[in-house]
């Protein structure tokens, strides 16, 4: 004998992953995200990622809406747009591009109990860097309107035997028809006495594509409070950062927005005109040139420090995608 209700309830449960609108598929090492049917990015997280290893997790790629690729595409993958940006390696080394570390989207510091977690690809094998571990993936979930991941990391010295603090991440992606926003959530609890020392290499960065590099003439850094180019807004302070520029015809940019609740806001800015730009709340005498300033931060053991940031890739530039107007709708819903 049918059962109309008990049918329908089956339909109903078995057509809700393909209504889903934000989808997140975790495969070993990494979760990929999907938005409106279209790859978006991919979360490494741990174990074995283009002929090496993930010393620190990443996003990588991120598109805009339309599909196109922002972020770099080195070192995961050779593409012919940026062979020309080839350097001669160092002693008589094959060439090579910059920055080598540079993955994607990224969160991380320079200098962490002296442990440089930044600059901390497995081939430089130097003593002082440091490893950010996958400990537990968390929940992945999709959703019609959004979906989400949880991980939890640890951060340890090269030797992966002495861990001085866990992170606990959780990254909200969100269906949109024009642009592509996501939230990530970074809780820091300190297992030993923890120092953040003040550098300039830290903390929550991008890498974007050549073509949108300021220093190529396309593209322009930009922030709140109406400062342009590298040389006006590095190392100053400001609610968000904006870099835009246009990659063959189409006019694409991403900000990064500085949660009001992030300690030391308004977050200060390791932008670049080649490319990086970062938000960094450990840097004050480098950015000022002022030693008698110190960004250091102490954490204690079993205390936390928390940090939210929002990324939104957009189609034209800092003003047509209104950075100013989508600053004001993200503090108030807070």
């Amino acid at each position: 004998m049918n059962h109309p209700r008990l049918v329908l309830t089956l339909a109903a449960a078995l057509a809700l992953p393909l209504a889903a609108q934000v989808k997140l598929t975790s495969t070993p090492g990494k979760v990929a995200v999907e938005i409106d049917g279209k790859a978006f990015t991919d979360f490494y997280t741990s174990g074995p990622a283009f002929n090496t290893v993930v010393t620190k997790p990443y996003l990588w790629p991120l598109r805009a809406a339309t599909g196109t690729y922002v972020t770099r595409a080195w070192p995961m993958e050779d593409v012919e747009e940026e062979k020309g940006e080839l350097k001669p390696g160092r002693n008589g080394a094959p060439a090579a591009m910059d920055h080598q570390h540079q993955r994607g989207l990224w969160f991380a510091h320079d200098n962490v109990n002296k442990l440089d977690f930044w600059n901390n690809e497995a081939s430089y094998k130097l003593p002082n860097l440091g490893h950010i571990n996958l400990k537990k993936l968390g929940e992945v979930k999709s959703g019609k309107a959004q979906g989400s991941v949880a991980a939890t990391f640890e951060w340890t010295d090269s030797d992966n035997k002495n861990p001085i603090l866990t992170e606990s991440r959780v990254m909200t992606f969100y269906s949109d028809p024009k642009q592509r926003y996501f939230d990530v959530d970074i809780t820091l609890t300190a297992l030993t006495t923890v120092v953040f020392g003040d550098g300039k290499d830290g903390a929550f960065g991008i890498r974007l594509r050549p073509v949108l590099q300021e220093d190529k003439g396309h593209a322009q850094i930009s922030d709140a409070d109406g400062r342009v180019t590298e040389k006006q807004l590095w190392g100053k302070a400001s609610n968000w950062c904006d870099y835009s520029g246009e990659i063959a015809g189409e006019k694409v940019g991403v900000a990064i927005l500085d949660n009001p609740a992030n300690p030391r806001h308004p977050v200060r800015w390791h932008a670049r005109a080649y490319g990086l730009f970062a938000a960094n709340p450990w840097g004050l005498s480098v950015f000022t040139n002022d030693k008698t300033q110190n960004g250091a931060m102490t954490l204690e053991p079993g205390k936390s420090l928390r940090y939210r940031y929002r990324v939104i890739i957009h189609p034209g530039d800092v003003k047509s995608a209104d950075i100013a107007g989508q600053w004001a709708k993200y503090i108030a819903a807070k």
